[in-house]
């Protein structure tokens, strides 16, 4: 096995060490220096050459993308932050990943698989999403990002490709089954009412019956309303009153 070298960029010593203790599941990630400022980070990247770098974005006084304007040395980098507003940035310098803090095990777990290139779906399946969570979107057009699942008003199926519709009028195509975002998806917040169309609970402004036993759902800030299958309008009338 291949040994992959990291350092690890961050401005406080209790989180490097969180995430050196992380890391040692991983034998083939040998972290090979540490830095809590751009100049020590500049220097380690220089001198002991890393495949990878682990960085923080905040750093005191300092901001992590900085350090990209300082050197030029071939390596993979992953964010990891406490915030998530970075994280369309984050991308657009290319980085592998965008980890939020505190990470997350098996959230790291997939980090890694991207740096060494084993399979990201070949473990059994992952355990569902977080309301929370920053969902990983790698788009059509070979750009990536992450989104916040909780933004997200329906997933669409479009065979193999589903569409995204977020709350800030964004679309996003993405290769991955409508069936798949189902079974990631957590229940409470998140609803199939169609075989095309999974829904945002938090979202429905309101849901009608428009024929004898037809009835379809508008949600917030989407200006179409979405069919409800016979099927799944009984368990909509649990959540929601149908007018």
């Amino acid at each position: 096995m291949k040994q992959v070298h990291a350092i690890i960029v961050d401005d406080e010593r209790p989180a490097r060490k969180e995430l050196m203790f992380l890391l040692k599941a991983f034998p083939e990630i040998e972290v090979i220096g540490e830095s809590d400022n751009i100049n020590g980070a500049v220097d380690l990247i220089q001198n002991r050459k890393p495949d990878v770098v682990f960085l923080d974005i905040q750093l005191a006084g300092e901001n992590g993308f900085e350090l990209l304007e300082k050197v030029s040395d071939d390596f993979k980098l992953i964010f990891v932050t406490a915030y998530d507003e970075y994280a369309i940035r984050a991308f657009e310098v290319n980085a592998t990943d965008y980890l939020l803090k505190p990470v997350d095990p098996e959230r790291l777990e997939i980090s890694i698989k991207r740096i060494t290139g084993k399979p990201v779906n070949s473990q059994p399946k992952r355990k569902s999403f977080e309301y929370s969570d920053l969902i990983y979107v790698k788009l059509s057009n070979n750009f990536s990002r992450f989104i916040k699942l909780n933004s997200v008003i329906a997933f669409i199926s479009l065979g193999n490709y589903t569409k995204i519709l977020a709350g800030d009028g964004k679309t996003y195509i993405v290769l991955k089954t409508l069936k798949q975002w189902e079974e990631e998806l957590p229940q409470k917040h998140f609803l199939r009412i169609h075989r095309c169309s999974v829904i945002n609970l938090e979202y429905i402004q309101k849901i009608e019956k428009y024929s004898r036993s037809c009835h379809r759902v508008h949600m917030l800030n989407l200006h179409d309303p979405i069919e409800v299958s016979r099927s799944c309008a009984s368990k909509l009338k649990s959540i929601h009153e149908i007018k």
